[in-house]
């Protein structure tokens, strides 16, 4: 049936131009914007997914700045170390020279002293960012210090915090009480604290000077002797803490670079579920264009079915 008020044609060629126009529409926001998922109408599930672990990426660049603070501080602490360890080698140099006949012990003593100076020096310097692992006082004593190492998300949602732990009283060279005075004892100052050695018959002993009041001036062949295993035993105890904190700093690179493709395999994840791909999409826009061609083509040729009922009356 011909019908001059209703159009079936006409209808079916312009309802399917509206569908092509839709789908252009999307093509074209995808193009423009690089996503397939933009917002949560477009796919509420991958939306919430990419915006939760977008949010996770954002924490995990947070934690990359704490590590790279840590690793700074435990630079700074582990130089502070490795210096203290060659100035204490001197210390230890200089009391052998002294326990030979004949040598100036007062000499000896004004060198140890500029060496017991230096050694204030370097564990006063070695602080960054407010934090120092080798020089505590009273206010700022030696503890337990925590470095944010990762972000976390369990399976339930729940989110917790990975953290690196050092306890700074193994690194501690030298304590002061609030008046500034040395903590000789029961301190955790190796330099501050009283030397203490094991004796030949393998008891312990110790002395009542450390190593930043060391004075041999009048030391006899036997005190000299028992300072030199004093000295001798804290070197090895410096020895160990910068193997400690060499060890963390070694962590905190591994950690440091675990974030990094952690954070990557995130960015990729989400890539997959929400990013257009571009060669699909170019295609599909070809083709879309083509179709609206032959709808207009269609709806055209729908509408001059019309104009053919004229014919009808001439």
């Amino acid at each position: 049936m011909t019908s001059i008020l209703t159009n079936t044609a006409a209808i079916a060629a312009l309802s399917t131009l509206r569908s092509i126009s839709s789908d252009m529409e999307t093509t074209q926001g995808r193009i423009s914007s690089g996503y397939k998922v933009e917002t949560a109408s477009d796919n509420a599930a991958y939306w919430s997914i990419a915006t939760t672990m977008r949010s996770d990426n954002k924490a995990l660049g947070t934690v990359q700045d704490a590590l790279g603070l840590g690793a700074a501080t435990t630079d700074v602490a582990y130089t502070a170390l490795e210096s203290s360890i060659k100035v204490v080698d001197e210390i230890k140099a200089k009391i052998t020279a002294a326990s030979q006949p004949g040598v100036d012990k007062d000499k000896v003593q004004k060198e140890i002293t500029q060496l017991q100076d230096q050694l204030v020096s370097i564990s006063k310097s070695a602080s960054f960012s407010g934090e120092n692992w080798v020089y505590h006082t009273g206010s700022a004593g030696a503890g337990t210090q925590s470095i944010v190492g990762s972000f976390n998300r369990d399976a339930s949602g729940n989110v917790s915090l990975t953290t690196l732990e050092y306890d700074t009283n193994n690194s501690s060279l030298i304590q002061v009480d609030a008046s500034g005075a040395n903590v000789s004892l029961g301190g955790t100052g190796l330099l501050s604290s009283n030397l203490t050695y094991n004796t030949d018959t393998g008891s312990s002993a110790s002395l009542s000077v450390s190593v930043l009041t060391l004075d041999i001036s009048t030391m006899t062949a036997g005190d000299l002797s028992a300072a030199l295993k004093g000295v001798d035993a804290v070197l090895q105890d410096m020895t160990d803490a910068a193997s400690d904190v060499g060890a963390l700093n070694s962590r905190i690179d591994m950690q440091t670079d675990f974030v990094a493709d952690l954070m990557d395999s995130i960015e990729k994840g989400v890539g997959k579920l929400v990013d257009a791909d571009m060669n699909e999409e170019s295609t599909r826009l070809k083709a879309l264009q083509t179709q609206q061609q032959l709808g207009i083509q269609a709806l055209s040729i729908a509408n001059s079915d019309s104009q053919n009922v004229l014919s009808l009356f001439r």
